[in-house]
């Protein structure tokens, strides 16, 4: 580039070009000094530069707005213009050149604007004395720094974070040359060579003495024990108290026995089959690589407690539960910055980027109703996924990691052949979610020296690829070399470190010397009050008349000057006032916020997440009000929830992004770490319950019998056949039915206000700990037969069966749920001598089955011809699930038989029309109309002959 050339010229137009779009796209995603001057060169205010790179840009926005660029002032040598724009591009490209990759087969990609000849250097250019930032010396000196600093065992990507994080990772990464080596102390590169160590010695030790047995093992990606150990002792350094990991299939087994602490003895026992988690013939258990653990373990800023999540082989799914128990425990420490516990989240590369539970846990990672101050993300990158090593085949995107940019989260490739940079990246990433509550990822770039699992046989597939790793020494080895090299270790001790950890297995104990203890942690939750305890456990959910009223009055209130919208005024805060003084029946709503706020009275915690819950997604609860006068937006809401008293409980009213399969996983992981908190999620509609039934299938339904993990968090799934079509009739009752055994959840369809709040209250006040799955109405919701009065709620308990008071040894006895009964009802009650005789009894609980009560309640119509009527099709809905239960209770001579709609494929109709005529039937078929008219009929005639007989 001669004195009389701008950075303009030739190819340099389209590098130049290339910076300018992306702020067009994005101002936040270059340099802050250009991003400044873009701003000015866009707003007319700039009509000079300071440096000939900004001549060139302001240049750039005349020809783009079509005037004349005025010709460039050459102030500075065209080789310090280039040194300018070379630090961007490596800066922001450099990344893709970084030698991040262990394996060669690919080689490295040629990056144009990480080239001299892109910008037209010559050998002059090269040789002339540049300086920008901490980059000093010729230019080829420079470039040279450059390409230590952003193309050497780690590549960078932070370039679309705001300003001040990416003035962070500059400061960070520049001055140490992207690494900061000098850092390390003897003792920490003792310590990595250590834990790599540790953590190939075991995968050797069980490759030899269980030869062929699926493990998992982590070959290849031995890296990622050091990293783990050092984000724990750095965490530990800076504040946290808890880290709580979400761990894959690979490397697992590694992990619980080299940083959990988990005894190797144990470790073999479970392998030769000698060791359960428990003889209780209900506890199925599970398979070594999806067992969680916990322990303490020392740092340098005290003890920390680590927790290992329990996960299906739905790898990506235990991420969002992870985070919910996150959240919980920071709740419980009233760590409103969210910095003392930590979430690591360790991925698959395939996983990562193909399953969908990944964006959507990102997308909650800066909501209010979510957040956990950022979470430490690994991607174990096998480079292979399970059979598949053709990028094109895995991804559309570059990076496995792209996902990242959904949270404008920073992403570090690193190779996992450097130990030092793979402690670096450990170290930047703690410092960076500590400062700024982000999540950010480490991309451990490896192998797999084995299959998926120890069985299978990857070069079928991958040939080129494995004849590479057949020639690779293992990352422990080669650091060994370098460490002896440096004379940090001495001539053979790396040999020596491998006998001796071996020597450590053979003696089965710990072999993390960093152990607090191995039994019941103090920093753990405790659950021995929740274990032991039945469903038909008795307590009074009954709340006293008088607190009634003034917790009634109190969410009836809002502040002074706070503007209600004159709907909500009109339906619902006048109508509750009426409701907490006794004047009116209590509808659905005012009973289930009744039921929250007096668990909260009571000290307990409340956490209702769904989408629209604030106000309901029918409109029924509102319990988070709007200013309709209010002029900030962040300052319009109002939950009288949270004002009830000084000492009440903590209350969050969460209205959830749009996802179901995250958001549910969350609140289950917040339901397993806080047992005094009810944590409840609502379906907008229950059939969207679907798109989460790996959370349902996986965790709430089977957690405890594989894991014995408890849990109680609350389902709200509406539910009824209103004519609004298939989607938005049936909450699949069915499917929670099929996964119903060993008392394992609690599934239930009440049918009035009362029977929700002392159902909600039932939940906390036993400590019975199971999930609690809850068919919610929507018609019942403003229905006045399904209202309660006050008394009901001071006086009364939740009825798992509802028998009929009005009949007495009735011919024909109908068992419903939900507002079919009310249906049932209306129409026997329309047409009494029709229907006489006929009794109603409401099934609330259908599981655990309450037999005993639904029994006594038969046995009041003995030689009965009893009913089970449903809205759902015969194949769907309870009838299939309950029948064997149905006819163990019957009393003598009364028989069973059903009433629903026909079976069906889709789970209702989409005409309204329709809808009408199946309803009326399923209602007609369930009271027997034509056989009751008849006998009344009968009984008629029967009375006139006796009559006139006389």
């Amino acid at each position: 580039m001669t004195g009389s050339q701008t950075i303009m010229s030739g190819a340099n137009a389209a590098f130049i070009e290339g910076l300018y779009e992306a702020y067009l796209a994005d101002p936040g995603s270059v340099d802050a000094q250009w991003r400044s001057y873009f701003d000015e060169v866009r707003g007319g205010a700039r009509e000079t530069a300071h440096s000939p790179v900004q001549q060139a840009f302001y240049d750039l926005g005349q020809s783009r707005r079509g005037g004349a660029a005025p010709a460039p002032t050459v102030s500075a040598s065209g080789a310090q213009q280039a040194a300018g724009a070379l630090i961007t591009a490596y800066r922001v490209y450099g990344h893709i050149s970084a030698r991040s990759n262990p394996l060669r087969m690919r080689g490295l990609p040629v990056v144009p604007e990480l080239t001299p000849e892109f910008y037209g250097l010559t050998e002059a250019d090269l040789n002339e004395h540049v300086k920008d930032g901490p980059f000093e010396g010729t230019l080829r000196d420079v470039i040279s720094q450059l390409q230590e600093t952003y193309c050497g065992s780690i590549g960078f990507e932070y370039n679309s974070l705001p300003a001040r994080e990416r003035q962070w990772f500059q400061s960070r990464i520049e001055t140490g040359r992207g690494q900061a080596r000098h850092d390390l102390s003897v003792e920490e590169r003792r310590r990595l060579i250590a834990k790599l160590t540790a953590a190939e010695g075991l995968e050797l030790y069980l490759r030899n003495k269980y030869p062929g047995v699926k493990r998992f093992g982590l070959e290849g990606g031995e890296s990622f024990i050091p990293l783990v150990d050092r984000i724990i002792q750095q965490a530990g350094r800076v504040g946290v108290k808890e880290v709580v990991l979400g761990m894959a299939h690979r490397g697992r087994l590694n992990t619980l026995v080299n940083i959990f602490g988990k005894q190797p003895s144990d470790l073999f026992a479970e392998f030769d089959g000698k060791k359960r988690l428990s003889d209780d013939p209900d506890v199925a258990g599970d398979v070594k690589y999806h067992m969680g653990f916990s322990s303490d373990v020392r740092t340098p800023g005290g003890p920390m407690h680590l927790a290992m999540a329990f996960n299906p082989s739905h790898l990506e799914i235990v991420s969002p539960v992870v985070h919910g128990s996150v959240r919980a425990r920071q709740d419980r420490r009233g760590d409103a910055e969210r910095r003392t516990v930590l979430p690591i989240t360790v991925h698959g590369d395939a996983a990562v980027s193909g399953q969908g539970v990944v964006m959507e846990t990102l997308n909650l990672s800066r909501l209010r109703g979510f957040a956990t101050g950022g979470a430490v993300r690994i991607v174990i990158n096998n480079q292979i996924g399970f059979t598949i090593s053709d990028p094109r085949d895995t991804r559309s995107s570059r990076y496995c990691t792209d996902i990242a940019k959904v949270a404008n989260a920073p992403v570090m490739h690193v190779n996992g052949d450097d130990p030092e940079a793979v402690a670096f990246c450990g170290d930047l990433a703690v410092a960076y979610r500590q400062e700024f509550g982000k999540d950010v990822f480490i991309d451990l770039i490896g192998f797999r020296r084995n299959g998926h699992n120890e069985g299978d046989e990857p070069r079928m597939t991958q040939p080129i690829m494995y004849r590479e790793i057949d020639q690779h020494p293992g990352a422990r080895a080669l650091y060994a070399q370098q460490l002896e090299a440096s004379g940090i270790l001495a001539a053979g001790e790396g040999d020596a470190l491998v006998g001796k950890f071996r020597d450590k297995l053979d003696a089965g104990a710990s072999v993390v010397e960093e152990m607090e203890n191995l039994a019941q942690s103090k920093l753990a939750v405790d659950w021995s009050g929740y274990t032991h305890t039945q469903w038909t456990d008795e307590v009074s959910t009954a709340v006293p008349r008088g607190k009634l009223t003034e917790l009634g009055e109190k969410l009836a209130t809002v502040p002074e000057g706070f503007k209600v919208h004159r709907t909500i005024e009109r339906t619902v805060i006048t109508p509750r006032r009426a409701m907490a003084r006794g004047e009116q029946p209590l509808d659905w709503g005012m009973g289930e916020m009744l039921a929250y706020a007096s668990l909260l009275d009571e000290g307990y915690s409340v956490r209702l997440v769904g989408q629209d819950s604030g106000r309901g997604t029918f409109v029924h609860r509102h319990a988070v009000l709007h200013d309709q006068n209010a002029s900030d937006p962040l300052n319009e809401e109002y939950m009288a929830l949270a004002h009830l008293s000084p000492d009440q409980g903590r209350v969050e009213v969460v209205d959830s992004t749009l996802s179901e399969e995250a958001v549910l996983a969350f609140e289950y992981g917040y339901s397993t770490s806080e047992p005094k908190s009810l944590v409840a999620w609502e379906a907008q509609f229950g059939d969207f319950a679907n798109g989460a039934q790996a959370v349902v299938d996986q965790f709430l339904s089977a957690g405890e019998s594989k894991w014995q993990r408890l849990s109680g968090l609350v389902m709200l799934l509406p539910h009824g056949y209103e004519g609004a079509g298939p989607e938005h009739s049936s909450a699949r009752l069915e499917r929670y039915l099929q996964l119903c055994a060993q008392k394992n959840m609690q599934v239930v369809v009440p049918s009035s206000a009362a029977q929700i709040f002392h159902l909600l209250r039932r939940q906390m006040l036993r400590p019975y700990r199971k999930p609690l799955i809850v068919m919610t109405p929507k018609s019942l919701l403003r229905n006045k037969l399904a209202m309660s009065p006050l008394s009901d709620l001071s006086d009364g308990r939740f009825c798992e069966v509802i028998g009929d008071p009005d009949v007495v040894g009735a011919r024909r006895v109908v068992i419903s749920s939900g507002k079919l009964h009310w249906e049932l009802s209306e129409a026997r009650d329309a047409d009494r001598d029709g229907y006489a005789g006929t009794a109603l009894i409401r099934l609330e609980q259908l599981y655990p089955f309450p037999a005993e009560a639904l029994a006594a309640e038969l046995a009041k119509h003995p030689g009965a011809q009893v009913v089970w009527a449903q809205e759902e099709p015969e194949n769907q809905g309870a009838w299939l699930m309950i029948w064997e239960d149905l006819e163990c209770v019957l009393a003598p001579g009364q028989t069973l038989g059903h009433a629903s709609r026909a079976r069906s494929a889709s789970t209702a109709t989409g005409y309204a029309s329709v809808h009408a005529r199946e309803q009326a039937a399923v209602i007609a078929a369930a009271l027997g109309e034509r056989i009751q008219r008849q006998v009344v009929e009968e009984q008629k005639e029967l009375a006139e002959v006796a009559e006139q007989q006389g």
